[in-house]
Protein backbone atom coordinates (compact mmCIF):
# COMPACT_ATOMS: atom_id res chain seq x y z
CA UNK A 1 0.00 0.00 0.00
CA UNK A 2 1.10 3.70 -0.80
CA UNK A 3 1.38 5.93 1.72
CA UNK A 4 -0.37 9.55 0.23
CA UNK A 5 0.61 12.11 2.62
CA UNK A 6 -1.87 15.57 2.24
CA UNK A 7 -0.65 18.56 1.45
CA UNK A 8 -1.66 21.62 2.56
CA UNK A 9 -3.09 24.38 -0.13
CA UNK A 10 -3.20 27.71 1.09
CA UNK A 11 -5.82 30.70 -0.39
CA UNK A 12 -9.46 31.10 -0.21
CA UNK A 13 -12.01 29.33 -2.04
CA UNK A 14 -14.23 30.98 -4.54
CA UNK A 15 -17.11 30.88 -2.23
CA UNK A 16 -15.54 32.94 0.59
CA UNK A 17 -13.97 35.35 -1.78
CA UNK A 18 -17.74 36.15 -2.75
CA UNK A 19 -18.75 36.48 0.60
CA UNK A 20 -16.08 38.66 1.65
CA UNK A 21 -16.63 41.21 -1.25
CA UNK A 22 -20.86 41.17 -0.35
CA UNK A 23 -19.84 42.13 2.98
CA UNK A 24 -17.52 44.76 1.81
CA UNK A 25 -20.30 45.88 -0.55
CA UNK A 26 -22.89 46.23 1.89
CA UNK A 27 -20.10 48.30 4.30
CA UNK A 28 -18.94 50.59 2.22
CA UNK A 29 -22.61 51.08 0.30
CA UNK A 30 -24.21 51.90 4.39
CA UNK A 31 -21.13 54.18 4.84
CA UNK A 32 -21.72 56.17 1.58
CA UNK A 33 -25.34 56.70 1.95
CA UNK A 34 -24.16 58.13 6.03
CA UNK A 35 -21.77 60.28 4.56
CA UNK A 36 -23.89 61.58 1.64
CA UNK A 37 -26.75 62.01 4.32
CA UNK A 38 -24.37 64.08 6.51
CA UNK A 39 -23.37 66.41 3.43
CA UNK A 40 -26.53 66.95 2.94
CA UNK A 41 -27.18 67.70 6.38
CA UNK A 42 -24.63 70.07 6.60
CA UNK A 43 -25.02 71.21 2.79
CA UNK A 44 -28.64 72.86 4.65
CA UNK A 45 -27.37 73.82 8.15
CA UNK A 46 -24.95 75.83 5.86
CA UNK A 47 -28.29 77.50 3.54
CA UNK A 48 -30.18 78.30 6.40
CA UNK A 49 -27.09 80.01 7.97
CA UNK A 50 -27.11 81.77 5.11
CA UNK A 51 -30.88 83.00 4.64
CA UNK A 52 -30.70 83.74 8.06
CA UNK A 53 -27.81 86.27 7.94
CA UNK A 54 -29.53 88.01 4.42
CA UNK A 55 -32.48 88.49 6.05
CA UNK A 56 -30.50 90.15 8.97
CA UNK A 57 -28.18 92.17 7.05
CA UNK A 58 -31.57 93.30 4.66
CA UNK A 59 -33.41 94.35 7.92
CA UNK A 60 -30.68 95.96 9.55
CA UNK A 61 -29.71 97.95 5.53
CA UNK A 62 -33.06 99.24 5.90
CA UNK A 63 -33.07 100.40 9.43
CA UNK A 64 -29.88 102.29 8.90
CA UNK A 65 -30.33 103.82 5.02
CA UNK A 66 -34.03 104.83 6.10
CA UNK A 67 -35.16 103.34 2.71
CA UNK A 68 -36.92 100.09 1.90
CA UNK A 69 -34.45 97.00 1.38
CA UNK A 70 -35.73 94.31 -0.86
CA UNK A 71 -34.25 91.13 -0.60
CA UNK A 72 -35.35 88.98 -3.81
CA UNK A 73 -34.24 85.77 -5.69
CA UNK A 74 -31.94 86.19 -7.96
CA UNK A 75 -30.26 83.69 -10.62
CA UNK A 76 -27.68 86.08 -12.06
CA UNK A 77 -27.29 88.05 -9.15
CA UNK A 78 -28.68 91.61 -10.63
CA UNK A 79 -32.19 91.36 -11.13
CA UNK A 80 -34.73 89.20 -9.21
CA UNK A 81 -36.18 86.28 -10.84
CA UNK A 82 -39.88 85.04 -10.76
CA UNK A 83 -41.30 82.77 -8.63
CA UNK A 84 -40.31 81.91 -5.11
CA UNK A 85 -37.57 79.64 -5.58
CA UNK A 86 -34.35 80.31 -3.75
CA UNK A 87 -31.82 77.70 -4.84
CA UNK A 88 -30.00 79.48 -7.28
CA UNK A 89 -29.16 82.80 -5.09
CA UNK A 90 -30.38 86.07 -4.23
CA UNK A 91 -29.42 89.37 -3.92
CA UNK A 92 -30.55 92.19 -1.41
CA UNK A 93 -30.80 95.71 -3.02
CA UNK A 94 -32.26 99.70 -1.44
CA UNK A 95 -35.14 100.27 -2.98
CA UNK A 96 -35.56 103.73 -4.47
CA UNK A 97 -38.56 103.58 -6.36
CA UNK A 98 -42.26 102.06 -5.90
CA UNK A 99 -41.64 98.20 -7.37
CA UNK A 100 -40.02 95.43 -5.92
CA UNK A 101 -37.80 94.58 -9.09
CA UNK A 102 -34.34 96.04 -9.17
CA UNK A 103 -33.15 98.53 -11.85
CA UNK A 104 -29.98 99.57 -12.26
CA UNK A 105 -29.27 102.17 -10.63
CA UNK A 106 -30.39 100.59 -7.19
CA UNK A 107 -26.85 99.12 -5.03
CA UNK A 108 -26.81 95.76 -4.37
CA UNK A 109 -26.21 94.94 -0.70
CA UNK A 110 -25.51 91.46 -1.03
CA UNK A 111 -25.30 88.85 -3.38
CA UNK A 112 -25.44 84.92 -2.26
CA UNK A 113 -24.43 82.54 -4.72
CA UNK A 114 -26.48 79.60 -6.10
CA UNK A 115 -27.17 77.09 -2.71
CA UNK A 116 -25.28 73.70 -3.33
CA UNK A 117 -26.63 71.06 -5.42
CA UNK A 118 -29.85 69.15 -4.49
CA UNK A 119 -30.30 71.90 -1.51
CA UNK A 120 -34.15 73.55 -2.52
CA UNK A 121 -35.31 76.77 -1.08
CA UNK A 122 -38.81 77.98 -1.54
CA UNK A 123 -41.17 80.94 0.07
CA UNK A 124 -44.57 80.32 -0.30
CA UNK A 125 -46.02 81.15 -3.28
CA UNK A 126 -47.14 84.64 -2.63
CA UNK A 127 -44.17 85.96 -1.21
CA UNK A 128 -41.56 86.32 -3.86
CA UNK A 129 -39.95 88.95 -2.49
CA UNK A 130 -39.38 89.98 1.12
CA UNK A 131 -39.67 94.57 1.39
CA UNK A 132 -37.66 95.26 4.67
CA UNK A 133 -38.88 98.67 5.82
CA UNK A 134 -36.55 101.27 8.27
CA UNK A 135 -38.58 100.34 11.24
CA UNK A 136 -37.01 96.88 10.40
CA UNK A 137 -40.54 95.53 9.93
CA UNK A 138 -41.62 93.39 6.35
CA UNK A 139 -44.38 94.50 4.07
CA UNK A 140 -46.94 92.31 3.70
CA UNK A 141 -47.86 88.86 5.01
CA UNK A 142 -45.94 86.32 7.11
CA UNK A 143 -43.47 84.65 5.01
CA UNK A 144 -42.63 80.93 5.51
CA UNK A 145 -39.11 79.57 3.82
CA UNK A 146 -39.19 75.80 2.78
CA UNK A 147 -36.26 74.06 2.66
CA UNK A 148 -35.54 70.18 1.07
CA UNK A 149 -32.14 68.36 0.46
CA UNK A 150 -31.16 64.91 -1.27
CA UNK A 151 -32.32 63.29 2.24
CA UNK A 152 -36.19 63.97 1.13
CA UNK A 153 -39.53 65.40 2.30
CA UNK A 154 -38.80 63.61 5.68
CA UNK A 155 -35.98 65.94 6.74
CA UNK A 156 -37.19 69.01 5.28
CA UNK A 157 -37.21 72.32 7.38
CA UNK A 158 -39.31 75.21 7.53
CA UNK A 159 -38.87 79.05 9.15
CA UNK A 160 -41.75 81.81 9.28
CA UNK A 161 -40.56 85.14 8.97
CA UNK A 162 -43.18 87.52 11.18
CA UNK A 163 -43.77 91.01 10.32
CA UNK A 164 -41.66 92.06 12.35
CA UNK A 165 -38.85 90.30 10.88
CA UNK A 166 -38.21 87.83 13.16
CA UNK A 167 -37.26 84.38 11.74
CA UNK A 168 -38.40 81.60 13.78
CA UNK A 169 -38.63 77.39 12.90
CA UNK A 170 -42.39 76.07 12.32
CA UNK A 171 -43.68 73.04 10.71
CA UNK A 172 -43.63 72.25 7.08
CA UNK A 173 -46.16 71.98 5.11
CA UNK A 174 -46.82 69.25 2.93
CA UNK A 175 -47.90 71.18 -0.12
CA UNK A 176 -44.64 73.48 0.24
CA UNK A 177 -42.45 70.16 1.48
CA UNK A 178 -43.26 68.12 -1.89
CA UNK A 179 -42.51 71.78 -4.19
CA UNK A 180 -39.19 72.25 -2.81
CA UNK A 181 -38.29 68.41 -2.62
CA UNK A 182 -39.02 67.98 -6.14
CA UNK A 183 -36.36 67.28 -8.87
CA UNK A 184 -33.86 66.20 -6.09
Amino acid sequence: MQNRTATRQDGVTLIELIITLAILAVGAGLATSGVSAAIHAANTSSATSSLYAALTQARSSAANSTADVVLCPSADGASCSAGYHWENGWIAFVVTHTGSDRTPDEPILLHQQALPAKVHLITSAGRTRIRFQPSGSNAGSNATFTLCDGRGPAKASAYAMANNGNLHSTTPDPVYVADACANL
